[in-house]
């Protein structure tokens, strides 16, 4: 009997194979898509685990190391000898002899090697579990490890980005998921009852796509009591954002749901007598659940951005909220650029996630169409 090619082997491996799994299949091919996706998960578990990540807390302070430099990692040392663990070397101050101003230098004269699971500041992982541990960090009580330098108060720049990751990176996703629910709600009663609820709906959406994004983000965040705790603050930008996020996902779902309404298994439906709630979130949702999938991976960036723009123009989040968006109003003057550039760090990782997001969401659209060359 003769054996199968391994060429017919994957035909009828692609013949039998369902949807998800042709659409997985097609979003693999696309490489940038899936180094993009190890990406966002790694930044995601990050954020999750701050805690135990940061080697420092974000808040802790420190006068002596104020715009301290980033310590450099070092396996050789100035004897040269090599070190198969990394080290760095301790910072003193000194005085610059041209502005005769304090300033933080290396000093070789002291080393200290670099340990995983090192003890430190003590933190609560998500304020249930205390612990002292963190991933990375030196054992000095007079010292700190700044790998990305230190700010204008001392603190470490590394801790507070890690920190910030995980309010700018969640407060993309909580937006999307209520900007997911007006979208499809709104937009699928406009576009499946018709009428005057979609008149209304559709004028709703014009007037709020017509107003300018800027003057309607600092209107709207303006009215936030400035009495409020850090949680209200945080969950009230959130809302701001997906109010105003909403429009363009329920134009999508309108347009898709006129077209889906006169298909033949809708009209099958409704001779079955099938309720108009199941019909819509029975049929008519999956049958364009890989398009929502790639419009919503390319809507959290737009989140993002936002609360960065909000929080820079110093009119959403506020200290002691640590986000991206709070860590770069310290970049707002010269000084900071010129002296310290390592303070705009955080608008880097602002660049990355959102490319990160915008390279998987087109992985996802193709492969929102399986079947397309």
């Amino acid at each position: 009997m003769p054996t199968k090619s391994r060429k017919d082997l994957q035909g009828e491996r692609l013949f039998t194979a369902s949807q998800w799994q042709l659409m997985w299949w097609r979003f693999t091919r696309h490489k940038l898509a899936v180094i993009s996706m190890v990406v966002l998960l790694v930044a995601y578990g990050i954020a999750l685990f701050c805690e135990f990540v940061a080697p420092h807390d974000p808040n802790r302070y420190d006068a002596r190391w104020v715009l301290a430099p980033p310590m450099k990692l070092h396996f050789v040392d100035k004897d040269g000898r090599f070190h198969l663990q990394p080290f760095v070397y301790g910072l003193k101050s000194k005085r610059d002899l041209e502005t005769l101003a304090m300033v933080v230098v290396p000093d070789e004269s002291r080393t200290y090697p670099i340990k995983l699971f090192a003890r430190g500041d003590p933190y609560e992982l998500w304020g249930q579990f205390a612990n002292d541990r963190h991933l990375f960090g030196i054992k000095a009580d007079d010292q700190m490890f700044f790998l990305f330098g230190a700010d204008e108060l001392g603190r470490d720049s590394l801790s507070r980005i890690i920190y910030g990751g995980r309010i700018s990176l969640s407060i993309g996703l909580v937006g999307v998921f209520l900007s997911l629910i007006f979208g499809i709600i709104l937009g699928g009663i406009s576009g499946y009852y018709g009428g005057v609820a979609d008149l209304i709906i559709q004028r709703v959406i014009e007037f709020l796509r017509s107003l300018p994004a800027i003057p309607l983000w600092l209107m709207l965040a303006a009215a936030l009591p400035p009495t409020w705790s850090s949680i209200r603050i945080y969950f009230g930008i959130t809302i701001i954002l997906s109010f105003i996020g909403w429009t363009g996902l329920a134009r999508v779902v309108r347009g898709r749901f006129l077209a889906l309404r006169e298909e033949d298994f809708i009209l099958a439906a409704r001779l079955a007598n099938a309720p108009r709630m199941r019909i819509i979130l029975r049929h008519m949702v999956p049958s364009f659940a890989s398009h929502l999938i790639a419009s919503l991976t390319l809507s959290i960036p737009g989140m993002i951005m936002s609360e960065t723009a909000l929080s820079f123009l110093g009119l959403g989040l506020q200290p002691p909220i640590v986000s991206w968006g709070v860590l770069l109003q310290s970049a707002q003057n010269l000084r900071s650029v010129v002296l310290a550039p390592w303070l705009l760090l955080p608008g880097l990782f602002v660049v990355i996630v959102v490319l990160a997001f915008n390279f998987m969401g087109d992985g996802l659209r193709d492969a929102a169409d399986p079947y397309a060359m």
